[in-house]
């Protein structure tokens, strides 16, 4: 008998359209994940059952009260809201309410609860103006679980799915070629190679990697940077074992042609890479924290305010992370056993 992933999921920002989300999804879908996963679900009860019915869902047919047996497919974790919440109207004093969700379920993933977190989106600004220095889900992750690097991915989904990882994350545009290193790149090749082998179950991954300047430097005379820092850890990273190829220039690496082999390309700034991806894949691809010690997975948009409460956001995306977290947590367990 297969024994169920638990997944730990967060609702996120209550003015945006992560408690909606949630609610359609776990209505749509639970049936199916019902023999694969059990689910806990971080949030203000009166707010997840106000948002559900505003979107034509039985909050009660698809959750019971924590506390419940073990054996329930959907559970809900209630966290009082800091203030009352109206959709699409953001409120700095709920800024520590959704990072104490957020907290829940990294504890709960880090002692074994959970075998995997799903995020809703949050607004970084909210949290901010609530006190709390925030840049970011995947750095706050890093800090919470003392990881001293971790790779933002994003991924679409099919067969064979458009995989992005990012050399670096939220930074502003003046500050990445700083912030790339060669020991840093070999970090992360090593991370990406890892975790698409661990938790993606990819025997042997091929990773393509893009220059940073146009034309991947054009031999030195659009920057040196592919000379002097990623050339050099490409070649590092692949004397190591890694399937590592590049760098290529970005405007040309993205076609059919170039990734028909490849399960991941490396970008080195946040808009070099996820552009191409968000077009291809908008609203069915997903965002995925490697390196960390848990699985964690997420939505590849934000809190869509506008579209908050209205029923018309899709939950494409939520479903399609909670999807790649219970495979992940399957990976993983079945790579645990195997040691």
């Amino acid at each position: 008998m297969t024994i169920p992933v638990r997944i730990a999921i967060t609702t996120g920002e209550p003015a945006g359209v992560g408690p909606e989300l949630t609610a359609q999804a776990l209505a749509r879908e639970a049936g199916r994940w019902r023999r694969d996963a059990h689910f806990t679900v971080f949030g203000d009860r009166r707010l997840l059952t106000e948002r559900a019915k505003q979107v034509g869902v039985d909050f009660a047919a698809w959750s019971a009260a924590a506390g419940a047996p073990t054996n329930a497919p959907v559970v809900l974790r209630d966290v009082p809201l800091g203030a009352p919440s109206v959709a699409g109207v953001l409120d700095a004093a709920n800024g520590r309410y959704v990072l104490a969700l957020l907290d829940a379920a990294i504890d709960g993933a880090l002692d074994g609860t959970f075998d995997a977190i799903v995020t809703a989106p949050l607004q970084k600004s909210t949290i901010n103006d609530a006190g709390v220095p925030f840049t970011g889900h995947t750095e706050y992750l890093a800090e919470r679980t003392g990881t001293p690097r971790v790779v933002m991915m994003l991924c679409g989904t099919g067969e064979r799915p458009l995989r992005v990882a990012l050399a670096t994350t939220h930074l502003a545009l003046r500050d990445v070629p700083d912030a790339l290193s060669i020991d840093g790149l070999v970090d992360t090749l090593a991370i990406v190679d890892h975790d698409l082998r661990a938790r993606f179950g990819i025997a042997s991954p091929r990773i393509l990697v893009t220059g940073l300047n146009p034309h991947a430097g054009e031999h030195g005379y659009l920057g040196r940077e592919e000379i002097d820092v990623i050339a050099p850890a490409l070649q590092r990273a692949h004397a190591s074992g890694i399937d590592v190829r590049g760098p290529y220039p970005a405007d040309t690496l993205f076609q059919p042609r170039h990734l028909r082999d490849a399960d991941c390309v490396l970008a080195m700034y946040h808009d070099q890479g996820l552009p191409v991806l968000k077009f291809a894949t908008f609203g069915g691809g997903i965002n995925v924290t490697l390196g960390l010690p848990i699985v964690r997975t997420s939505v590849d948009h934000g809190t869509a305010l506008d579209l908050a409460g209205t029923g018309r956001a899709d939950c494409g995306s939520l479903i399609a992370a909670i999807d790649t977290a219970v495979s992940m947590a399957r990976h993983r367990r079945h790579a645990a056993a195997g040691r």
